[in-house]
């Protein structure tokens, strides 16, 4: 058989083997974006030991096996990379398809949390309890939802050639359709998700090109949203107290003040080293409530000192410095606004809860992306990584 140009080829040449294929320049290995993958995973890992320290002397938790939620903890990890691994192979331009699909199935399940099947845990009704010790809290999943069905709406026009810029009767139906999730949310109430939320439909907003006039509307319709949620009472009494008590440290330190004066006192005892893993005062005394979670971080910052805390944030600060490279290097503005709308999310969600523990940021009940235990939180940090690699493995190829 002869090629084109003249290249004599033969019918029976063998194809390439495995390796050859995984380590060509075109493979999936190859233009996977390892900073990211290996930065979550090394998050996930100290997590593990984290949630490991702060859990194995609970037996009012654990049932009296030490290794109870370190087990789930890691097993929440698998799941998510098994959920990595199905978004890269379907893509996020065959997910952009099924958008319409995601998002319907999304309201019925936060309706759901509002049905005699939800559940109230920590004090939000945002959960549905599924059975065998497992629950799921959709708004997790709805961070996902808007990111897409915005950036399928902003994106439409524009990839497609017909606009520069996306018009504003297109950013008023992605709007729209955000804010219906959003406010179920809140009926929950749901505070902490609702504001990552928030942060999430700016970045996106941002990201898209739509004009600065929605954006500071938006803005603009936040703060008076938050002034009519408080004088219509539609917050929870703990809601307002956790308000009251980062206002005022000094409110009540026994009470409402209590879990961000014991995280200050935790981290603020490990130094630059630590007191070592498993020999924290603090945690071993269980003096911080709900610190496999929420306050995961004051374990890191008494048990690994400055340093240990210090290398969380770095891998954090790498996984969003990757994203922004990117964002910045997709083609496509459906690309783009996905990869940004995830940092958003990151970066804001990390902030909050890192500044939660430090007292620079209310309590708003937000997990440490990769490190809090937690299924649903887990579940939908590793589907965003997923929405990221395939962002960065079905771009052009550069010659």
């Amino acid at each position: 058989m002869t090629a084109p140009h003249g290249f004599s080829v033969s019918r029976y040449a063998p194809e390439r083997g495995t390796l050859a294929k995984l380590a060509a320049r075109d493979s999936v290995l190859r233009r996977l974006d390892w900073p990211i993958l290996l930065s979550a995973l090394a998050l996930s890992g100290i997590g593990s030991l984290l949630v490991w320290s702060a859990t194995r002397g609970r037996t009012e938790l654990n049932n009296g096996d030490p290794y109870y939620f370190l087990f789930r903890h890691v097993l929440n990890t698998g799941i998510g990379l098994a959920l990595m691994i199905g978004t890269i192979w379907l893509g996020h331009r065959t997910l952009r398809g099924a958008v319409p699909i995601l998002y319907g199935l999304s309201i019925v399940l936060i309706l759901a949390v509002l049905t005699p099947l939800g559940a109230t845990i920590n004090g939000a009704h945002a959960w549905i309890v599924v059975g065998g010790g497992f629950s799921l809290q959709p708004s997790e999943f709805v961070k996902i939802t808007i990111i897409l069905v915005m950036a399928m709406l902003l994106a439409a026009k524009v990839d497609a050639g017909d606009q520069l810029h996306p018009d504003h009767r297109t950013v008023a139906k992605a709007l729209a359709l955000a804010a219906l999730p959003m406010g179920i949310v809140m009926l929950m109430p749901d505070l902490g998700s609702v504001m990552v939320m928030i942060v999430i439909v700016l970045g996106v907003l941002l990201a898209s090109g739509a004009s600065n006039r929605w954006v500071l509307g938006l803005i603009g319709a936040g703060v008076l949203g938050a002034v009519l949620v408080t004088a219509l009472g539609m917050l929870d009494e703990y809601q307002i107290n956790r308000f009251a008590a980062f206002a005022n440290p000094d409110l009540d330190p026994a009470g409402v003040g209590y879990n961000t004066n014991q995280a200050r006192i935790a981290i603020g005892s490990g130094g630059l080293l630590g007191a070592g893993l498993f020999k924290g005062s603090q945690t071993t005394g269980q003096f911080v409530p709900e610190q496999q979670t929420d306050f995961v971080f004051t374990v890191a910052g008494e048990e690994l000192g400055f340093v240990g805390a210090g290398l969380i944030l770095v891998l954090l600060g790498v996984i969003l410095w990757r994203a922004c490279r990117i964002a910045r290097e997709t083609t496509e503005l459906y690309g783009t606004i996905v990869a940004a709308g995830i940092i958003a999310w990151f970066a804001f969600q990390s902030f909050e809860n890192i500044g939660m523990t430090l007292g620079i940021m209310p309590v708003a009940g937000l997990p440490l992306p990769f490190v809090s235990y937690g299924g649903s939180s887990m579940f939908a940090v590793w589907v965003a990584i997923g929405l990221l690699q395939s962002i960065r493995v079905q771009r052009p190829m550069t010659a």
